[in-house]
């Protein structure tokens, strides 16, 4: 799939940026066409660069998490944001697998030495964070356990309100996938493909249970 949102910013609300949007929008559409990338989305946006809270932004984020796109296409990346605004959109882009073209480099952005650095400093930031959490939940675990706890027993109704059933699905076709580096959300995509109809929120609770309940095990 090589489906595209176009993403458009001036600062001002002034009238005369109307110029600078439709510019940006045709010279984008042409991009796009140089590249054979399927536009599936435009958003124009009134607003500064500064800002992280932006109608846009939440938007193009959700867009991209439910997969309808895959790519980015941009003036350049000060039109994404600038300053603290840019980097934290840059990261949570490149979590979402999303490539980004700009009119600057006439293909995918070639991010600056700095903001590399500085990316590469905040996913090891994060990674390290969830893996304190991650430690921090085992701990607990094997305390509940060694107090009489038996996840074995427990995790029939976890989380679901009295005499709810739960889903069922393949879990092990869930491990399988998750292995293989699919998203959660791509996860409920292919379960559905498969007449699963269930949320990526229920399957990432159910993954997280399988793998409290393997670690229980192994202690």
């Amino acid at each position: 799939m090589r489906a595209a949102i176009i993403y458009c910013r001036v600062s001002t609300t002034k009238e005369e940026q109307s110029t600078s949007l439709r510019r940006q929008k045709d010279e984008l559409l042409q991009l796009a066409h140089q590249h054979q990338i399927e536009v599936v989305h435009v958003i124009e946006e009134r607003q500064s660069g500064y800002e992280i809270e932006r109608d846009g932004i939440f938007q193009m984020l959700e867009l991209f998490s439910e997969r309808q796109a895959n790519i980015l296409l941009i003036q350049d990346e000060t039109r994404l944001g600038r300053g603290n605004a840019k980097i934290a959109l840059l990261h949570q882009l490149a979590k979402l697998d999303v490539t980004i073209f700009t009119i600057s480099h006439q293909g995918e952005i070639e991010i600056s030495d700095s903001d590399s650095m500085v990316l590469q400093i905040v996913s090891i930031v994060e990674e390290y964070q969830r893996k304190l959490h991650n430690i921090k939940i085992k701990r607990g675990m094997k305390k509940a356990i060694s107090n009489g706890y038996r996840p074995e027993k427990n995790l029939t109704n976890l989380q679901e309100s009295p005499g709810r059933e739960r889903k069922k699905f393949p879990l092990n076709e869930v491990v399988r996938l998750r292995s293989s580096g699919l998203t959660f959300t791509e996860i409920a995509a292919t379960l559905k493909g498969m007449g699963h109809n269930v949320s990526k929120a229920t399957i990432h609770r159910r993954y997280q249970e399988h793998l409290l309940e393997i670690d229980a095990k192994e202690s």
